[in-house]
């Protein structure tokens, strides 16, 4: 095993070569917030908020997705990255219809979880308001699109650890959305097998079991990881 050797914050870190920024961190405990990152399934960098400086580069690097290499200098607290990680949660709420103190995953949520990690009390922007439906065709669940912040974690874990393929991104720019099918309400899409593991991955209340009211929500994304590695390592019980 090759072993690589960085600073992270002016910490020593080594780590098996291949592994990631932010793998690295974490096994240092020093934390990068993160939303569209999840154990088990691949890394995309859709949300930036793990965004890092990197010494001898003049731009900011997604710590999900880069690699780590020999005597790399890395950055995860600069002023310039705490006012950036802010902007962004501030963007993410001001684009959707987030109204916490209705919501299904409220004190459970992920979005909520970093907004105070970042400092984030209000935003600056104007609120866009858009109008986007909510789904509960499928008996067990439902989606509100209202609370999708595109983190497409639910689209990685159906198509990589169910295999169902149930979901997807469609449409561009402020249009675009998650959809089930081809389009289709989820309830008609055949390929659904009613797993759950959409529910758990998602980090907002987007995807939720039905019959949960304020609040009520609680998910477990480490079942993803746990599925994943025990997939990996036959790890099944009987």
């Amino acid at each position: 095993m090759s072993v690589v050797t960085l600073k992270i914050d002016n910490v020593d870190v080594a780590i098996e070569a291949g592994s990631t920024i932010l793998q690295a961190a974490r096994e240092a405990g020093i934390k990068i917030p993160t939303l569209c990152y999840l154990e088990g399934v691949s890394p995309v960098g859709a949300c930036r908020l793990c965004l890092v400086e990197i010494k001898g580069s003049d731009r900011l690097h997604a710590s999900c997705v880069t690699p780590v290499s020999e005597g790399m200098e890395v950055f995860t607290q600069t002023e310039k990255l705490k006012e950036y990680r802010k902007m962004l949660v501030e963007l993410l709420f001001a684009e959707g219809n987030h109204i916490c103190a209705f919501c299904v995953s409220n004190g459970n949520c992920e979005l909520q979880d970093v907004a105070i990690e970042v400092g984030m009390d209000h935003t600056r922007f104007n609120y866009r308001f858009p109008e986007r439906d909510v789904d509960l065709s499928h008996p067990l669940f439902g989606i509100d699109h209202n609370r999708c912040i595109l983190c497409t974690r639910c689209v990685r874990v159906c198509a990589e650890i169910e295999g169902a393929h149930v979901w997807n991104v469609a449409f561009r720019g402020a249009a675009a959305k998650i959809i089930s099918g081809l389009n289709q309400p989820w309830g008609e899409v055949s390929s659904c097998t009613s797993c759950g593991k959409c529910v758990e991955a998602c980090p907002t209340g987007s995807i939720f079991r039905k019959g949960v009211t304020t609040a009520e929500m609680k998910k477990h994304p480490d079942y993803i990881e746990f599925l994943h590695t025990a997939r990996e390592e036959h790890q099944w019980t009987r």
